[in-house]
């Protein structure tokens, strides 16, 4: 991998980490039109330039972030299903072998997206608290995540609004959730995979980083404004095209694949 590509690859991560169209998913379609080869290295760098992204929430929500011990223990509840992705490891890293999963995962949760407006009418002020079983629901939800195009961000905003959340509020928790979410995640990985990274990787991780905060930071401010005056269904539409596309793509006989 070369500074360019990593450079897009987080541009691709900063931009769809928070947006319900499956960051997992266009990182593997970034990655296909790129060439990047497949290696270690690599699946660490896409993994762990979440960092970044994790700091544009703290940054941009830290009046709210660092508030009571309620709060955390609230995201702690959530968190408490992800031992169930851990359990499911092997089953997840044979999914992420197949770009056919992320484009039918893609094409379903479009079409998910463009109802969920009319299942789900809470507004702000008719809202409820959210409660701790309501935070372990949701991150029921969020176990839907692990299969490679259904979108994280997607699966824990639907299941928030499912639990009486405006679109704004769940959104919101969303981010909160992915704080500690993906900080595990990304620091697992760099565990594991620690010795493949070498000196002159830790710049590209560097810039992957940087970017996918900067990106990530105008990404959420610019989303939280769209979804809650037009709510899911252009997210809907588009995720829905792109895993037409893919599919189609794959079934004309073009060669893809997760690297």
């Amino acid at each position: 991998m070369n500074f360019f590509q990593a450079i897009i690859i987080a541009i691709v991560e900063g931009i769809t980490e928070f947006l319900p169209i499956s960051s997992t998913g266009h990182m593997v379609i970034a990655q296909n039109l790129l060439g990047v080869e497949s290696t270690d290295f690599v699946k660490a760098f896409t993994v762990n330039i979440q960092f970044g992204a994790i700091l544009s929430v703290i940054v941009l929500y830290w009046k709210r972030f660092f508030q009571s011990i309620n709060f955390y223990l609230k995201l702690a509840v959530a968190c408490l299903p992800l031992g169930i992705a851990f359990l499911l490891e092997k089953q997840v890293d044979a999914m992420l072998s197949s770009v056919m999963i992320v484009a039918v995962s893609m094409f379903i949760g479009g079409i998910v997206l463009l109802f969920v407006d009319k299942w789900f009418t809470t507004s702000e002020e008719d809202e409820i608290e959210l409660t701790y079983l309501n935070a372990f629901l949701i991150g029921l939800f969020q176990i839907l995540a692990i299969i490679p195009g259904v979108s994280r961000s997607a699966a824990t905003i639907v299941g928030g609004m499912s639990r009486k959340l405006s679109r704004k509020t769940a959104a919101e928790f969303s981010f909160f959730l992915a704080v500690p979410t993906m900080f595990a995640a990304s620091a697992l990985k760099l565990f594991e995979n620690y010795h493949s990274i070498h000196t002159e990787d830790i710049k590209l991780l560097v810039i992957g980083n940087v970017i996918s905060f900067l990106v990530a930071m105008i990404a959420i401010k610019t989303f939280i404004d769209f979804l809650t005056k037009h709510g899911f269904k252009m997210f809907g539409w588009y995720r829905i095209v792109v895993g037409l596309i893919i599919i189609v793509l794959l079934l004309s006989g073009q060669k893809l694949s997760v690297l």
